[in-house]
């Protein structure tokens, strides 16, 4: 009787729907990660967002859209449409510095690969504060820059780069060119370059097999390094900080600002939930846009 009840219950064990699947438990500890270190903050950013920051900081939870109706201030809207435009204008600028070096590198013999694969990848050896702390010494108003300009008779006084956008111009690109040139060169790699000299010899022009071969071929690439660079910099802060100055805050101070000097949580989750939907829209109209020109 009592062996009887025991087989009854390991049946019931072994058809309950509570049972985990077997293929499900190899993605519970990438599962459980997600939501420890990813959705259970961004919950947090959301809830706080609707609070209000108390008279010595802090929190006080009189929740409203206060913070959010606080995006569309004057005081603010620049800081988001300069943003924006440092950030596509220097990924196109990487697009077209990363494209002659990936081209290069996917043509040499495999050993020269290694060789301009290791010079791409050596900046990140080095911490990016140095970096910029050098580009700081190249374009001060006594540095490099202007020394070798003066002494060669290109211009009298001292060129204004340092702390202005073109500063901050440079160095987002000198940062973030490396990000381009890696997807690229990955895709470039692979393709067959007979198809070019095919293209060739039917007197295509440099530009025809650019834009009807080689393009269409590296678009994963592309797309793939547009993504990288364009969310990397719209999220920069330590680029502007040191080569920008106070004048010119990108979204990233903003955040930093609000959270480390003002103390201002729910303005500054509110400020990072709005750049997370500006990024993920871009993205969204950018991908629709790339799977409507691969099915054309």
């Amino acid at each position: 009787m009592a062996r009887g009840r025991c087989l009854r219950v390991k049946r019931l064990i072994r058809v309950s729907p509570y049972k985990i699947p077997t293929k499900l438990k190899f993605f519970l500890p990438a599962i459980s990660w997600l939501f420890l270190f990813f959705l259970l903050p961004l919950l947090l950013i959301v809830v706080v967002s609707f609070a209000s920051r108390g008279d010595y900081g802090g929190l006080e939870w009189r929740l409203g859209l206060q913070n959010y109706l606080r995006l569309f201030d004057p005081l603010y809207l620049p800081v988001f449409w300069r943003s924006l435009c440092l950030a596509l204008s220097s990924t196109f600028v990487c697009i077209a510095l990363a494209y002659p070096i990936s081209i290069w590198m996917a043509r040499v013999s495999k050993r020269w690969q290694g060789v301009l694969l290791l010079l791409v990848l050596i900046p990140f050896w080095t911490n990016v504060l140095i970096r910029l702390y050098a580009w700081m010494f190249i374009l001060g108003r006594s540095g490099l820059f202007n020394s070798l300009g003066q002494s060669l008779g290109l211009w009298g006084e001292p060129l204004e780069i340092l702390f202005t956008q073109k500063a901050i111009f440079i160095g987002l690109v000198y940062s973030e060119l490396p990000f381009m040139v890696l997807p690229l060169y990955a895709t470039l790699e692979k393709i067959d370059w007979n198809l070019v000299e095919a293209a060739r010899d039917l007197y295509a022009g440099s530009a025809q097999v650019f834009w009807k071969v080689i393009l269409p071929l590296s678009r994963p690439g592309l797309v793939a390094g547009s993504i990288l660079v364009f969310v990397s910099i719209l999220g920069d802060f330590v680029t502007p900080d040191l080569l920008g100055g106070a004048k010119n805050m990108m979204v990233g101070n903003l955040v930093q600002q609000q959270y480390l000097v003002v103390r201002d949580w729910p303005f500054g989750s509110a400020l990072s939930l709005a750049l997370m939907v500006l990024i993920t829209v871009g993205i969204h109209f950018y991908l629709r846009q790339e799977r409507t020109a691969n099915v054309s």
